[in-house]
């Protein structure tokens, strides 16, 4: 059974009515994608920035309302669920964002951080939700000494530590990456990479990684969407990634990734 799928996926925006909007066009963001993902599964969707990678993480996650088509979990279409329809669906598609910091609440200790998502969720025992939120900073590399820390008291790497302990809280089944190292350096990014490498193996996720870094996808992902213009424009392999290559735009990409010896690009190894 397929964890999740996406048929002929659209999303429009329409700029509201006025003097000047009117004069703007609609603006396609997604256009007729098809996607699907096995449970255990790592899915790579690249592209460059505005190609409409985003947009389709928050349709597949069911924070927005496609303009057409139709999204599947577990066979389950939630395509245009209620709010309170999604929580089902949700405690089990969760999302690490690309800017953590940006994502917490500010006032919240990084125990109310990890803590939210229990309680929103029916986790109504204090001591059941305290002991999953001391283990699951454990899990990510962070103790209990982290508990009372504010967002802003910790470093980049710390923080998304936080936000993948965040998503992982509930055990979820399928973890939505959207950029996640793009503001790490390498080391810390060697680092989140073992992190959710190790992550996978204890707690069978899947994971779909957004990404304009095609190392990561490389390194990770066992299949690929290449994105341009909010299309799937060629689907491949992660792991051949460098060599099946068709459409010219992928190609563009993969050339575009900066290594010390330009012989070494057939081996495609660049962490």
């Amino acid at each position: 059974m397929e964890l999740l799928r996406a048929n002929n996926l659209s999303k429009t925006y329409h700029t509201e009515r006025g003097w000047l909007a009117a004069k703007l066009p609609p603006v396609q963001a997604v256009s007729q994608v098809n996607l699907s993902l096995a449970p255990g599964e790592n899915l790579g969707l690249v592209g460059e920035s505005g190609c409409g990678k985003s947009t389709l993480a928050r349709l597949l996650m069911g924070l927005e309302k496609p303009s057409s088509g139709q999204v599947f979990y577990r066979n389950m279409e939630f395509t245009y669920w209620k709010q309170r329809q999604m929580q089902s669906i949700r405690g089990k598609v969760q999302m690490i964002f690309q800017n953590s910091l940006a994502a917490f609440n500010p006032l919240f200790t990084i125990e109310q951080i990890v803590d939210e998502p229990l309680r929103n969720y029916g986790w109504n025992n204090h001591k059941a939700r305290q002991s999953r939120v001391v283990e699951t900073l454990e899990r990510v590399g962070l103790g209990s000494g982290y508990l009372k820390r504010l967002p802003h008291e910790l470093s980049g790497g710390q923080l998304q530590r936080v936000g993948i302990a965040r998503a992982i809280a509930l055990q979820p089944e399928l973890v939505i990456c959207d950029e996640p190292f793009s503001s790490l350096d390498m080391t810390l990014r060697k680092q989140m990479i073992d992190l959710l490498q190790e992550l996978k193996r204890e707690l069978s996720l899947a994971y779909v990684f957004i990404t304009h870094d095609l190392s990561i996808v490389h390194r990770l992902c066992d299949s690929v969407a290449v994105m341009y213009q909010g299309e799937i424009i060629e689907k491949l392999s992660g792991a051949d990634l460098l060599l099946d290559a068709k459409h010219s735009y992928t190609r563009t990409l993969v050339a575009s990734v900066p290594i010390q010896d330009p012989r070494q690009r057939e081996t495609f190894n660049y962490m």
